[in-house]
């Protein structure tokens, strides 16, 4: 039976928990924190396709008996990467496409996927185009007689243990990319942010509007162009990983300097698909964990603190791939620890989540962990 998709807004919510009960005033419900305890999530990936100056994310979760994909654009008109790596992760359907806006970068494989997959329903922020590409999309959801859903700003949506909130836009403007859909995401208490190509203008929107922004990762706007993550935005969303998604010495020389620079000054590990390849992000709702295809980093102003040989990994300098040496200090964890800097001790290292008196031991067997030169 096909899943519903329910969109539900807090307002009923709180409606319906009022009326529940005055029907029962005698009824007792054990404390939220213990019913939070006794709900396990099972793992959600979040693939950050490589998919060259284009955009492509998709998400696998499920509960209990049942699974969920969805997928957050579709790539570029002129390839059918997304379409392949859909079938390399044995995808055989998908209960959402969210399309952020309909340029060609980003809506440009949907009429080829709704061919391939069996796809339930498409999300659009209703801007329409003269494109080829826009029109294939239209016809391939008509065809196949695929739900379609124009989300509005405020609403949330439960998709099984996935809440999605619509934060843009309000309205649609003249400007294709400050009209991109734009979406918080929360598994259990981790939280992804989504802006398509917002720019400047959008991200002064969503700020004003006093909505929730902060996110644990951010997949950075407009492939990582100045024109996009500025300082407030980054300010309120306050990110642990930030990720783009662009391609090799692409053309618009994306993610711009400042940009990067930017994020860097923040503590916020970068990563991006041109130096990393498709980058995953997995989760169980508590914590997190980043794999990516290709090794590589993006650099940072600080010093790498493995220089001559008898040096060591200076934990308040050194930069992410050298941190990551250190026994039990993961991509998760060196987000982390970066975010927690300064630090008087090794000690210290009992701040970050799930670093003990044990693995701090560890550590310090290991010899290579210092703090300064």
């Amino acid at each position: 039976m096909k899943k519903k998709l329910i969109a539900t807004l807090y307002l009923l919510i709180g409606a319906a928990l009022l009326c529940a009960g005055c029907m029962n005033s005698n009824a007792t419900s054990p404390p939220a924190a213990e019913i939070e305890d006794n709900i396990k999530l099972s793992n959600m990936i979040a693939h950050f396709i490589d998919v060259g100056q284009a955009d492509a994310t998709l998400l696998e979760f499920s509960d209990g008996t049942d699974s969920y994909t969805m997928l957050i654009d579709t790539g570029n008109w002129n390839a059918t990467d997304v379409v392949s790596y859909l079938h390399d992760e044995k995808i055989k359907s998908i209960d959402i496409i969210a399309i952020t806006h309909p340029h060609a970068d980003h809506i440009g494989q949907l009429d080829k996927i709704i061919d391939a997959f069996n796809v339930h329903e498409v999300w659009m922020n209703g801007q329409s185009a003269e494109s080829d590409v826009f029109l294939r999309a239209l016809d391939a959801i008509e065809v196949n007689g695929v739900d379609y859903y124009e989300p509005e700003v405020g609403e949330v949506f439960d998709v099984g243990p996935l809440e999605i909130t619509i934060l843009h836009p309000s309205s649609l403007t003249g400007s294709t990319n400050n009209n991109s859909l734009s979406m918080r995401m929360t598994y259990g208490d981790v939280a992804f942010l989504f802006t398509g190509d917002a720019e400047v203008q959008a991200e002064r929107d969503m700020l004003t509007s006093g909505a929730n922004l902060n996110a644990d990762i951010l997949h950075v706007g407009h492939h990582g162009s100045n024109t996009s993550t500025t300082e407030d935005f980054l300010n309120a969303v306050n990110p642990e990983i930030a990720i783009y998604s662009a391609g090799n010495e692409n053309q618009y020389e994306h993610p711009h300097e400042e940009v990067v620079t930017r994020l860097q000054a923040h503590q916020v590990l970068l990563y991006g698909t041109n130096t990393h390849g498709t980058v995953r992000v997995e989760t169980d709702g508590a914590t997190y964990s980043v794999q990516t295809n290709k090794d590589g980093t993006i650099p940072r102003d600080s010093p790498d603190a493995t220089t001559a040989e008898g040096s060591c990994i200076n934990i308040n300098e050194a930069t992410d791939a050298d941190i990551q040496q250190i026994v039990h200090i993961g991509a998760e964890r060196v987000a982390l620890l970066i975010k927690g800097r300064p630090y008087k001790s090794l000690d210290d290292l009992k701040r970050i989540h799930g670093i003990g008196p044990a693995r701090i031991n560890d550590i310090k067997e290991q010899n290579i962990a210092c703090i300064g030169g």
